[in-house]
C-alpha cells in the first residue's frame, strides 16, 4: 500500500477526474487516521477534521503551516479558527464536487505535520 504522504497531488481537471465512489473513500479514510468522512447538506462528500490550539495566535500558525502544505500541493482546503481556539479544517476537490485521492494525500500530509507544540491536548495517535 502506498503511502499517501510521500504522494503529490495531481493538477485536476474536472473533465478527466470525478468524484470517488463511497466504497472508496471508506477504503481510503482508513489511511488517514483521525480524519473523518462527513456529507454537506447538499450531498458532498469532505473530510473533515478538528483540533484545539493552546492561544489564538498557535492557532493562526497551525493554519500557516497547513496553508504552506495546501500551496506546495496546489490543492487548498477550506481552514476555520473557530472561537480562539478550535482549527477546523474541510478537504474536498471543489472542481468535482466531491472526494479524489488528492483529498486523501494532502490529509495525510497535514497529519504528518509537526504540530504538537501548537495544540491544548496531544492527540492519541
Amino acid at each position: 500500500m502506498d503511502d499517501l504522504s510521500i504522494k503529490k497531488c495531481v493538477p485536476c481537471s474536472s473533465k478527466d477526474l470525478k468524484p470517488m465512489t463511497d466504497e472508496a473513500a471508506n477504503i481510503l479514510i482508513q489511511r488517514v487516521p483521525g480524519w473523518n468522512l462527513v456529507k454537506d447538506d447538499d450531498g458532498t462528500h469532505k473530510l473533515h477534521r478538528s483540533w484545539k490550539v493552546k492561544t489564538f495566535v498557535k492557532g493562526m500558525e497551525f493554519l500557516r503551516l497547513v496553508a504552506d502544505v495546501a500551496e506546495a500541493e496546489g490543492h487548498h482546503p477550506d481552514l476555520h479558527l473557530v472561537g480562539w481556539n478550535n482549527v477546523k479544517i474541510d478537504i474536498w476537490t471543489h472542481a468535482v464536487g466531491g472526494l479524489t485521492e488528492n483529498d486523501f494525500i494532502l490529509a495525510a500530509k497535514i497529519s504528518g505535520l509537526n504540530l504538537h507544540h501548537l495544540l491544548r491536548i496531544t492527540p492519541s495517535h
